[in-house]
């Protein structure tokens, strides 16, 4: 089996989790994971060569825009100090605590590359995260939670990471310059990000057809990442803000067709990147066999230490960090998410698996230092890591669904529905608002005003039969009915116009061009 196989087989295993991890009722990154691991050990299956300075510019920025088009700024902004406490000041203190125990444990282990291995397995995975989140059922304040960290992590823990690398492959240090560093990498992450978003978004306006901007949105992620990079910024925190700006901003309300379009492609995007992701994780095994031939126990022990350390620190954080967020909370009136108990608390700390930027930092670690001599101790920070990835994502990848299920954690889908319902009422006024303008200008047939009036109404009771009273929710039961037969029949013959159109494709002297072009009116009658 060569290379490109070995990439069909992962990308095959992509497509297939996901309805295997439905139908089993567990999250398709920790199957790819397995799978992974499975090809790791056959013998026939070979290494997996991708340079590690690729792993992250490749797979990070369409998982994190993929992500961030399933949130919104304002969502951030309420839920700042929660995503403070995780994803800046929890990545400080994990990787303080994880380089403390490395530097005592593994012998002659320098602070700096201890440092290193603190920060590379510090940020659990936003992707792993919201996918077991998502696919759980857990309340919508966690999730956003879950989301706000695992995307603003990786920002503090690469930032780390290049610093202590830089001191261990270097042999200085300077607390002022690492400061500085992080101060200048975000300001410059801004401004490419925001900058991009806004170029993006005068370009979406003008290219006008839905495919080319499509195309667009697939190519900006990397160009935030590449360009800021290339500027000494933060990659991960310019994709951050292009994607927060461009969903902000170049969101129009009436392109329908890029919209339903768009969303179909960025979830093929997801899943494939998503599951050849985690399937990497699983091939890299062959790397962490190869460090540990026979020093199999020295190895797993110190491994273990460092699993035992990422895992009880975010316990042992997470529990004054919510304490102190609901008295922040009770005191102020703050419009921000929090969990509501011990058992949401609990469920967020069994969150934190890591994954994909985790992998690519072990990876990334040089083999050289300035100096010419080996980095110290690098086989031993990978097998770590990757001792702390395959444990956090397979172990609590593979037990939260019955914690949560152990514990009761649900959403409250009756306080969803009530959203919905406002939502729906807000969208048939709004109809009915833009009824009586037209009315203003346009002299209406009264009978034509009544039927429309309905319809602004049905508008809302489509989106939340809640909204109207008994009577009339029965009636739209019975036109929903009356609408559904209407829709098979019209259904059943677009069908056959369709097979219809098909056949006349490969007749004698048909233009396939112009057969297309037919069955493209088709397949859009179809959809309303």
């Amino acid at each position: 089996m060569d290379q490109l196989a070995l990439l069909f087989i992962v990308l095959l295993g992509a497509v297939i989790s996901v309805p295997v991890g439905d139908r089993l009722g567990l999250p398709a990154p920790v199957l790819m994971t397995l799978l992974g691991i499975v090809l790791a050990v056959l013998d026939f299956v070979p290494n997996v060569s991708i340079p590690p300075d690729l792993i992250l510019p490749v797979l990070l920025p369409p998982l994190l825009y993929a992500a961030v088009r399933r949130t919104s700024w304002r969502q951030f902004a309420a839920n700042k100090r929660p995503i403070f406490l995780l994803a800046v000041a929890l990545v400080f203190v994990t990787t303080i605590c994880v380089a403390a125990v490395a530097h005592s444990i593994v012998p002659g282990l320098p602070v700096a590359a201890a440092v290193a291995l603190g920060a590379l397995v510090a940020p659990p995975d936003p992707v792993a995260a919201t996918a077991v989140a998502g696919q759980l059922g857990l309340p919508r304040r966690l999730v956003s939670i879950l989301e706000g960290e695992g995307l603003f992590n990786d920002v503090t823990a690469i930032v780390l990471y290049h610093v202590a690398i830089a001191a261990a492959v270097s042999g200085t240090f300077s607390p002022w310059r690492a400061g500085l560093d992080l101060v200048l990498s975000a300001v410059v992450a801004v401004a490419v990000g925001v900058v991009l978003g806004w170029g993006a978004n005068k370009l979406l306006s003008l290219l006008g057809d839905a495919t080319l901007q499509i195309g667009l949105t697939l190519l900006v992620p990397y160009a935030s990442y590449v360009l800021a990079e290339e500027l000494h910024g933060s990659g991960v925190l310019a994709v951050l803000t292009t994607a927060l700006f461009l969903a902000e901003y170049a969101a129009d309300a009436d392109d329908v067709m890029t919209r339903l379009a768009g969303h179909t492609v960025w979830d093929v995007v997801d899943t494939l990147v998503t599951g050849v992701a985690f399937g990497l994780i699983g091939l890299e095994l062959h790397n962490a066999i190869r460090t540990a031939s026979g020093r199999w126990g020295e190895l797993l022990g110190w491994a273990g230490v460092v699993v035992a350390v990422v895992v009880f620190v975010r316990l042992l954080w997470l529990l004054p960090a919510t304490w102190l967020t609901k008295r922040l909370h009770a005191l102020r009136d703050y419009d921000e998410d929090i969990p509501t108990g011990w058992r949401e608390t609990v469920v967020m700390w069994w969150s934190g698996m890591r994954g994909v930027a985790s992998v690519a930092l072990a990876l990334a670690v040089p083999l050289r230092t300035d100096s010419g001599a080996p980095f110290p101790d690098r086989d031993e920070i990978v097998f770590i890591a990757f001792g702390v990835i395959i444990v956090t994502l397979v172990v609590q990848g593979l037990t939260l669904p019955w914690l949560v299920r152990r514990l009761r954690v649900r959403a409250d889908t009756e306080h969803e529905k009530e959203l919905e319902k406002q939502l729906a009422t807000r969208a048939a006024k709004a109809a009915k608002r833009r009824l009586r303008e037209i009315e203003e200008v346009e002299d209406l047939p009264e009978e034509l005003s009544e039927q429309m009036l309905r319809r602004a109404f049905e508008i809302g009771l489509r989106i939340s039969p809640r909204i109207g009273d008994e009577e009339r929710q029965e009636a739209h039961e019975h036109r929903v009915r009356r609408l559904k037969r209407l829709r098979r029949i019209q259904g059943e013959m677009l069908s056959a116009a369709r097979h219809e159109v098909l056949a006349a494709r490969s007749e004698p002297g048909a233009d396939p061009e112009i057969v297309d072009r037919v069955l493209r009116h088709l397949d859009v009658r179809s959809l309303r």
